[in-house]
């Protein structure tokens, strides 16, 4: 990017980003050539997809819970180390064809004013990528949600969700046309309890009149908690992947990650994955489409 003025004219902010940026420039290279020769899973007449839900904590990796303390300036300050992680997080992705992604950094001076969303699509090799961004603190925090993907959406829409504080989305993105159409919704719910079952309701009425449904993303909340509330009942959803800890990374103990998976999709595999790229781990099925489910290519 280029910043007007000379550097001893530039306001101390405007410096910074620059020195960050200067440093940063070129990092990463040859990713993008692992991803273009590693063989993917692509959709066919009968499609599957493997999906991928993944809380990345702003690129920030975490191997044990002092890290909170010790790496907590990482929330506010970039470090070269992120964007090493951040390419590693990539190599995950490779083998998926649509990505959910909540936490991320949409360039901020804490991830090195990179949009992460983007940096991941083309380390990742991912031809579309959309970023939704909840809480703008400008220079100092771009927290977004995120999709990653290999097939082209015929439409993604943007959702703020309710609640007393402010931040939240759903990221909603449509694959194929008409009434056959596949909906993904990701989406990072509050940590209250009370917030969530409106959020819950609020995403069970985007839902409702659609055929072939996915909700994935970091739920904050074991299933038991609101598995029986009556929207979520009546849109039919459920999670094979409800006893699988997700969180913390080090010491797996919650199930609070999740894909909600509607009843005309059939999961052929569902896992987490073993890694500290993050403070959670990420959740992947393999989805069999019916076969009205068209999806567009390119």
């Amino acid at each position: 990017m280029s910043l007007a003025g000379s550097p001893g004219q530039r306001p101390p902010l405007r410096r910074l980003r620059a020195l960050v940026e200067a440093r940063y420039a070129g990092h990463g290279r040859g990713i993008e050539e692992a991803a273009a020769s590693t063989p993917q899973t692509h959709p066919d007449g009968h499609s599957r997809l493997r999906l991928l839900s993944y809380n990345i904590q702003a690129g920030i990796p975490a191997t044990r819970f002092r890290d909170y303390l010790t790496g907590g300036w990482q929330h506010v300050l970039p470090s070269r180390r992120r964007l090493d992680n951040l390419d590693q997080i990539a190599r995950l992705l490779l083998r998926f064809d649509l990505v959910g992604l909540q936490e991320v950094d949409g360039g901020s001076l804490r991830s090195g004013f990179v949009n992460q969303a983007e940096y991941l699509a083309q380390r990742g090799g991912f031809a579309h990528w959309h970023l939704q961004l909840n809480r703008d603190l400008g220079h100092f925090g771009q927290h977004s949600n995120a999709l990653l993907s290999r097939v082209r959406p015929t439409r993604v829409t943007e959702h703020r969700l309710p609640g007393l504080i402010p931040g939240r989305g759903v990221l909603q993105a449509r694959f194929g046309d008409d009434d056959d159409a596949l909906t993904l919704l990701i989406v990072h719910l509050a940590l209250g309890r009370r917030a969530r079952r409106q959020q819950l309701r609020f995403i069970a009425g985007l839902v409702r009149d659609r055929r072939h449904v996915v909700v994935m993303g970091d739920m904050n909340s074991r299933l038991r908690h609101w598995r029986d509330l009556d929207p979520l009942r009546d849109a039919e959803l459920h999670s094979p992947a409800q006893d699988l800890p997700t969180f913390p990374s080090w010491q797996p103990q919650r199930c609070i990650d999740h894909i909600l998976v509607g009843p005309t999709l059939r999961v052929e595999k569902v896992e987490t994955l073993n890694c500290l790229h993050s403070d959670h781990l990420p959740v992947g099925v393999e989805l069999r489409l019916p076969p009205q489910v068209r999806l567009a290519s390119g």
